[in-house]
């Protein structure tokens, strides 16, 4: 017989030594007995007398197992000393034991390994008779005088999770007598709750023994079966004193009233995290469609379970974008809209009935949004109806998509922004069983205003960077005439953001067959940085006529730009000789141009800095060097060079290294520049100017 079946044995017989022993030994005698490493009796405790029968003289010396176990336990006795002995770890259970008079009876162990000073093993024993539990009837009397009496439902449950017992305050709770609970599961006895929850926390409370805290369940009871209550149960198992489970107990609570104050503070906090959510989230870029998407996003899932930002199709249209033009409704009160963001917080048909993104939609006075709009008040429907998704929809087949998706909630919420209506923020609930309400609705609203703010600076910064795109288009020179012995390309690109800059770049034919060659870069962005570079351009040409020199027409840009108010602005000016085969060059603040002669390779000029222009009364100097037939020279702005991450020596090597490759058409050598080194995102506008020296005046 296998040692696991001599111990399927012995829990047949109720002696399972695999069993945890109760509590109950903390209030009992407790007889000692102390074992050598060879199952010898070493000590023996008085208790141990009284439990066993033995006195100390008749079992010390003697071997345990033949005193106190009968010869058909002996082999699981000796196997459960000798996993003691050599593991080291304790063993507890219940285990048949033979007293003096020759009879059998449980005793209740706990047993562990001595060490002393020597190395030497024991075995300790700790027993108790389970016939001491009588004492605890009085206790019990108790406690069923308290079950009776307590203001909180208490119940017992058998191990098949079926009620056993029910006290009145639980009967009071869930309106029904204790006879319709007794027999019953909790599924049978309370169908009205979700029950799966509450008998899957019991079942892992009588599987593992660990108790169920704080279980909260939600519903209605026939006590009060309009109105929903919350309840706070606890579960925990019920042990003999050898450990072996007899059911469970049970404690509830009603805690309706904290529970709906608790939802009232959750919501207002949840509202609270989502305006502060929204000051961070609304508004980080200037273009349309992002804060449009910004908006759906934040009201996903928080606010509705699909949403839609749609603007008056009059609102992004440029010529309508003075305060004075009106909202946007026809004169047969109808409305057109674009759709600039759709959102819903699951796969739903809802998403197909709303409007395409980015394409026209004319809705007549009838609907729900047209309403909105040309009131300029929100619309909140808190129950649908199958008519009133005729007027939510725009036609008859989204309609029935929206029915479908079981929209059963709607508000639609105006983006007004400075008085004016720019469009709608639309707003549907579906799986989110609760109906829109006043708090919904002042939430929804405070959410709009906030994006209507941002929604608006968006189309007027777009107006004026259009605006200011076409002065730069104007300012910036068209495909200049190729000069005298020179090869030229250029490029100008803004920034990733579209964002306008003062770069700008020029070639400027002179008297002698001479060409002058500019690159600068106005500090600041935007209309009013392109017209400063417009006026600064418009001084240079000016000034190169006059066939003045480097340095002197820079001191003449200087004065312009002290005149101008809060300009700074940086410049690199040359004049190119072809005759003499020279270029004389001055900078104001400007990063040094690039060289690249022949064999020589690519280098840095090395010319005085300079202050920028705008900073006050400075000299300027130039230099004059050599540039001969395949000399070539780069003019660039910091836009092209410059890094958030990168140190500006270390970027200047780099823009050094790309010249330094093989020797290529300068239209390439644009591309090249552009390519590698404006990798990654970039904030400002770049302007670079190649001019290669051909070695024939006459070449035009």
């Amino acid at each position: 017989m296998s040692r696991t079946d001599r111990f399927q044995d012995l829990a047949a017989e109720g002696a399972d030594p695999s069993r945890s022993p109760g509590a109950l030994l903390d209030v009992l005698g407790v007889a000692a007995v102390l074992l050598d490493a060879e199952g010898r009796i070493m000590l023996w405790s008085p208790q141990a007398e009284e439990l066993f029968g033995y006195r100390a003289d008749e079992v010390l010396g003697r071997p345990a197992a033949r005193v106190l176990v009968d010869e058909e336990h002996a082999p699981v006795a000796m196997a459960l000393f000798a996993g003691v002995m050599q593991s080291g770890e304790g063993w507890a259970g219940v285990f048949p034991v033979r007293h003096k008079d020759g009879s059998s009876r449980l005793a209740e162990f706990r047993n562990m390994r001595l060490e002393d000073a020597q190395g030497g093993h024991y075995a300790l024993g700790l027993a108790s008779d389970s016939a001491t539990l009588r004492r605890i009837e009085g206790g019990l009397a108790l406690a069923m005088r308290l079950f009776e009496q307590s203001p909180i439902g208490l119940a017992v449950l058998d191990t098949r999770l079926r009620y056993v017992m029910v006290n009145p305050a639980l009967e009071r709770i869930n309106g029904i007598s204790a006879q319709e609970h007794v027999g019953r599961r909790v599924s049978e006895a309370l169908p009205f709750l979700e029950s799966a929850p509450i008998e899957g926390a019991m079942r892992s409370v009588l599987e593992t023994g660990q108790p169920v805290l704080d279980l909260v369940t939600v519903g209605r009871t026939p006590a009060d079966p309009d109105h929903e209550h919350a309840w706070n149960g606890s579960v925990y198992r019920l042990e003999n004193p050898n450990g072996r489970a007899l059911g469970l107990a049970v404690s509830v609570v009603d805690i309706t009233e904290q529970h709906r104050a608790a939802q009232a503070a959750d919501r207002a906090r949840q509202r609270l995290a989502l305006i502060a959510d929204a000051s961070a989230r609304l508004g980080t870029t200037l273009e349309l469609d992002v804060t449009a998407e910004e908006l759906a996003d934040l009201v996903v899932p928080a606010l509705a379970d699909v949403a839609a930002v749609d603007l008056l199709d009059s609102v992004l249209d440029p010529a309508t974008w003075e305060e004075s033009e009106n909202d946007g409704a026809r004169h047969d009160g109808s409305a057109v809209f674009r759709a600039l963001a759709v959102k819903a917080g699951y796969p739903t048909p809802a998403v197909r009935a709303a409007d395409p993104v980015d394409q026209p939609a004319q809705y007549d006075s009838a609907r729900l949004v047209t309403r909105s709009a040309t009131t300029g008040q929100p619309v909140m429907v808190p129950e649908v109806g199958p008519g009133e998704l005729d007027a939510i929809a725009r036609d008859r087949a989204a309609a029935e998509l929206l029915r479908e998706a079981g929209v059963h909630s709607y508000l639609a919420v105006p983006l007004l922004a400075r008085g004016r209506v720019l469009g709608v923020l639309d707003l549907k609930r579906a799986r989110n069983q609760q109906p829109f309400d006043e708090d919904d609705l002042v939430l929804a609203q405070e959410l709009a205003a906030r994006a209507a703010v941002c929604i608006d600076n968006a189309r007027w910064y777009q107006k004026q960077r259009t605006a200011a795109l076409a002065l730069q288009r104007h300012l910036l020179p068209r495909a200049p005439r190729r000069p005298r012995g020179l090869e030229i390309a250029y490029r100008y690109q803004p920034a990733d953001a579209g964002e306008v800059g003062g770069d700008w770049f020029d070639v400027i034919p002179l008297d002698g067959d001479k060409t002058a060659l500019v690159v600068g870069d106005v500090m600041g962005s935007g209309i009013t940085a392109a017209a400063t570079m417009g006026q600064l351009r418009a001084a240079a040409r000016t000034l190169a006529g006059l066939d003045l020199e480097p340095a002197r027409v820079l001191e003449m840009l200087n004065r312009a730009a002290n005149d101008l108010e809060e300009t700074i602005a940086t410049c690199v000016y040359g004049v190119y000789d072809p005759h003499r085969g020279s270029c004389c060059i001055a900078r104001a603040g400007h990063l040094p141009p690039v060289l690249a002669r022949g064999r020589r390779g690519p280098q840095l000029l090395r010319l005085p800095t300079g202050a920028p222009l705008g900073v006050g009364g400075v000299a300027f100097e130039a230099v004059e060097f050599p540039f001969l037939p395949g000399d070539q020279l780069v003019l660039y702005t910091d836009g092209l060079v410059e890094t958030r991450d990168q140190d500006i020596d270390l970027r200047l090597d780099i823009l050094v290294a790309l010249l330094g490759r093989v020797q290529r058409p300068l239209e390439q050598t644009c591309d090249l520049l552009l390519r590698e080194l404006r990798k990654g995102e970039h904030r400002d506008d770049v302007a670079v100017l190649i001019a290669r020296a051909t070695g024939n005046p006459e070449d035009p």
